[in-house]
């Protein structure tokens, strides 16, 4: 029989997967590890909004709308998920072709 993984463990996971988006957003220099950490950080919460509706569904008895949240703000935090990818990376194109490098050092003034 299959038994139900607490969400003490899915939080603790999360909290590793978000330490490891925040590494690398402080010790890395290439703009896309960096995006890619963020979208870590951002999967991490998802995580959190997953298990926590699952906690909540399972703990009540009849199907509560309120328990499906969780799945909602995942949809939302896909959403802007995608668009911060698309924006950033026609930017880090867009630098590339002026600055020849997508390290985080050699950008630092944006003028026209």
């Amino acid at each position: 029989m299959l038994t139900a993984v607490p969400t003490s463990y899915y939080v603790a996971l999360s909290a590793i997967l978000f330490s490891l988006g925040v590494a690398g957003v402080l010790l890395r220099r290439n703009a896309i590890i960096i995006f890619m950490s963020v979208e870590l950080m951002l999967n991490s919460a998802n995580l959190l909004f997953v298990a926590f509706a699952r906690q909540f569904q399972t703990a009540s008895s009849i199907i509560n709308p309120a328990a499906m949240s969780g799945q909602v703000f995942v949809f939302f935090v896909m959403t802007v998920a995608a668009a911060e990818v698309a924006v950033g990376l026609a930017l880090i194109v867009t630098i590339f072709r002026h600055k020849k490098s997508i390290d985080v050092d050699d950008i630092n003034q944006l003028k026209g």
